[in-house]
């Protein structure tokens, strides 16, 4: 303490610090705020007035169940276009750096933008139906979005996230494969092993931590799905977040959307959770 020098104790505080504020301010102060205006009614008084009023609301089990549908096809298909692109990204053949790259572009691009992209080519006279009709396969265009059509908005919301934000599961993908020791895929060889084999025998169990965190970081983000839904559905397909922003904005009620956020944090609590619990990695396999 006496040449000056602070205390090697304040180091660690000095590096928590910004990620805390961020938290605290951005996450646990807003948390709490949407957990007071859940739990009271518009005259401020504490009441369960705003989740009745939700769960009544014709538009919620329909929401529900669409968020619910969306993460259940979107996580898988993610999941096995990320490690596919990841292994590829991964090995050592001509132009892996390159394909690396051309999958991380969709990072870059906002959920609105990615939207409004896959608008144009699902709309009546988009690119999909210029391809097709170019091709001779169809004679008129084909109305993939149409509210008679919930199911093709559905499907048409699965491709665009998809394409969207696999490359966030890719990206932590490949960081886990490149802390996976060479030897062990060699050792995998000398026994005679296939690419299926390996990937199962191999991969997956030394990549659990890397699956663990994509997959909690890609759920929370799905239950959150909003941008690409109304950009390609509008009112058609209505989601939990969704569903938030209509009461919020269009109805002036902070109240019942505050407690369609809450439904939203309990769901993704839960599933990370399940997680947590499934993927649990030992102690001991963190040191590899």
């Amino acid at each position: 303490m006496g040449n000056g020098k602070a205390p090697e104790w304040l180091l660690p505080l000095a590096l928590l610090a910004p990620a805390a504020l961020f938290l605290t301010f951005f996450i646990a102060i807003p948390s709490v705020q949407a957990l007071q205006l859940a739990f009271h009614s518009s005259s401020g008084s504490g009441s369960l007035e705003p989740f009745r009023r939700m769960v009544s609301d014709t538009r919620f089990l329909p929401a529900l169940r669409n968020t619910l549908i969306l993460i259940a096809l979107i996580i898988p298909i993610q999941l096995v276009l990320a490690l596919t692109m990841a292994l590829i990204a991964q090995s050592r053949r001509r132009g892996a750096g390159f394909f690396l790259y051309v999958y991380a572009i969709p990072l870059a691009i906002s959920e609105l933008a990615a939207g409004l992209v896959w608008l144009a080519i699902f709309t009546e006279r988009g690119y999909l139906n210029v391809i097709l009709h170019g091709l001779g396969w169809i004679q008129r265009p084909v109305i993939f979005l149409s509210y008679e059509r919930p199911l093709g908005i559905l499907l048409a919301v699965v491709v665009a996230e998809a394409w969207r934000a696999t490359a966030i599961v890719m990206v932590t993908l490949v960081a886990g494969l490149q802390m996976i020791l060479g030897e062990y895929w060699e050792a995998a060889e000398v026994f005679g092993a296939n690419l299926i084999q390996k990937i199962r025998y191999v991969v997956l169990p030394l990549l659990r931590p890397s699956l663990q965190a994509a997959l909690i970081i890609r759920t929370l983000f799905a239950f959150q799905t909003f941008a690409v839904v109304v950009a390609l559905g509008g009112g058609v397909l209505p989601v939990l977040a969704s569903e938030a922003y209509n009461w919020y904005v269009g109805a002036h009620n902070p109240h019942v959307a505050a407690a369609y956020a809450l439904v939203i944090l309990v769901l993704s609590a839960i599933t990370t959770g399940l997680y947590l619990r499934l993927l649990r990695v030992r102690p001991e396999e963190l040191g590899r």
